[in-house]
């Protein structure tokens, strides 16, 4: 039996440099016979820590397991900024190396320093990182009277970020920018977004957000239900009492996917994602304009990224990861489109379909027969004026039915249609 590869040290280190590491980390570099890291991170070391340095390729992730098992057998370190394992490269060593096989040294983290010097409580302060993200991922978390830390891509950022506050209507909202955080080089510029005086500084930075509205700046819960004008639509939209009955029964949790199939202008795949960070939605959509729609909404909501599929289930749905949830929006009665997602989720899984039509009614009160669930008719009137006085004007009713899958039932499969549409059933991939 072949004894187990070493353990890597994975050291944080911050702007502060050799100077900031504790005498466990500096033996660990000094005895090193290969040390990976950033070039920025491999230059702070001195002349003492003489192992191979080597920087890490591009792009990265898809480059580790070889590049490891290319010094197999060797005392290695790796350099990480701050903690590791706080948006860090510790996260994906974990993953594709085995946690068993790192030791982990953490340098305080960019956001515990930032806090330290704003007087922040910590465990109150939202952390949103745009390295490697969009802008539009900050706009979530914009609330009156909320902090936010923003883990900055560049010297650029702040500009960006600015602009940002300022089409959301934050554009009082007070900013500081917290540069080179420990080192002798540190600094802090603040102004407001709106009128953001200060040019590109160093790249090193982090970006505090003390959150204001300005004067009727539109406000967006994150509890479903969003007002209907906070989307772009052509009228292919779950209205607004349906959509909020609909993310119900749904019931996002952390880290789940959602299949959004027939998306329209993408609400549900949206107010699905902004439930939670870490949930993640795939709006397929077979017309390319509704696509491009889907896309520019989830932008505009804060969830920039759902991922928007262009094509018609249930050829579209191959090869998409495994859902946690369907949400059947339109296209029911297409041929193979509820077997499809029907057999894709995992026992315990959760579907939805709504409908407006008879042909598609029937075709759920088929399926409530056979698989059980929920059968419900949702319907909503709204007060209008009739004349002088005022009256109900009563939408169409929504049928609506929902299910989970079993737990005894066959596990998810992967699906390729047919010419004519049918879809078959093969073993999948679960996450």
């Amino acid at each position: 039996m072949s004894p187990p590869p070493p353990r890597v040290t994975v050291i944080g280190i911050g702007a502060d440099g050799w100077d900031g590491l504790g005498p466990v980390g500096r033996e660990a570099l000094r005895t090193a016979e290969v040390v990976i890291g950033g070039r920025r991170h491999l230059g702070l070391l001195p002349p003492e820590c003489e192992g191979e340095r080597v920087p890490w390729p591009s792009p990265l992730r898809p480059a580790v397991p070889g590049l490891f098992a290319a010094h197999a057998g060797r005392r290695v370190c790796v350099l990480a900024s701050g903690d590791p394992m706080f948006f860090g490269i510790g996260r994906t060593l974990a993953e594709l190396l085995g946690a068993e096989r790192l030791r982990v040294l953490p340098h305080p983290s960019s956001v515990s320093l930032a806090c330290a010097r704003l007087g922040w409580a910590l465990e109150e302060t939202e952390v949103v990182s745009l390295v490697g993200r969009p802008s539009a991922t900050l706009t979530r978390e914009l609330y009156p009277g909320r902090r936010l830390l923003v883990l900055s891509a560049g010297a650029d950022t702040p500009a960006e970020v600015a602009g940002l506050l300022g089409e959301r209507g934050f554009g009082p909202s007070r900013m500081r920018v917290l540069e080179q955080l420990g080192s002798e080089r540190e600094r802090c510029v603040e102004g407001t977004a709106e009128a953001w005086p200060h040019p590109p500084g160093d790249p090193l930075n982090v970006i505090a957000v003390d959150c204001l509205p300005a004067d009727g700046a539109r406000r967006l819960s994150l509890t479903p239900g969003l007002p209907d004008t906070a989307y772009d639509h052509d009228g292919q939209l779950t209205k607004r009492h349906v959509r909020a009955a609909t993310l119900a029964v749904l019931a996002p949790a952390p880290g789940e996917l959602l299949w959004d199939v027939g998306g329209g202008s993408g609400s549900i795949a949206v107010e699905w994602t902004r439930a939670h960070r870490t949930c993640r939605a795939v709006s397929v959509e077979r017309d390319p304009v509704r696509a491009e729609r889907v896309r520019r909404n989830a932008a505009a909501l804060g969830v920039p990224g759902v991922t928007v599929v262009t094509g018609a289930a249930p050829g579209a749905l191959a090869g998409l990861p495994t859902p946690d949830a369907v949400f059947i929006g339109g296209g029911l009665t297409a041929p193979g489109v509820l077997e499809a997602c029907w057999s894709a989720l995992p026992p315990g899984g959760r579907i939805v379909a709504n409908t407006v039509t008879l042909e598609s009614e029937a075709l759920l009160a088929d399926w409530y027969r056979r698989h059980g669930g929920d059968l419900v008719r949702l319907a909503v009137s709204h007060a209008t004026p009739v004349g002088t006085f005022t009256g109900w004007r009563q939408a169409m009713p929504v049928t609506q039915w929902a299910a989970t899958k079993p737990l005894d039932s066959q596990g998810p499969g992967a699906y390729a249609a047919d010419p004519a549409g049918s879809v078959e059933a093969a073993q999948g991939e679960t996450r």
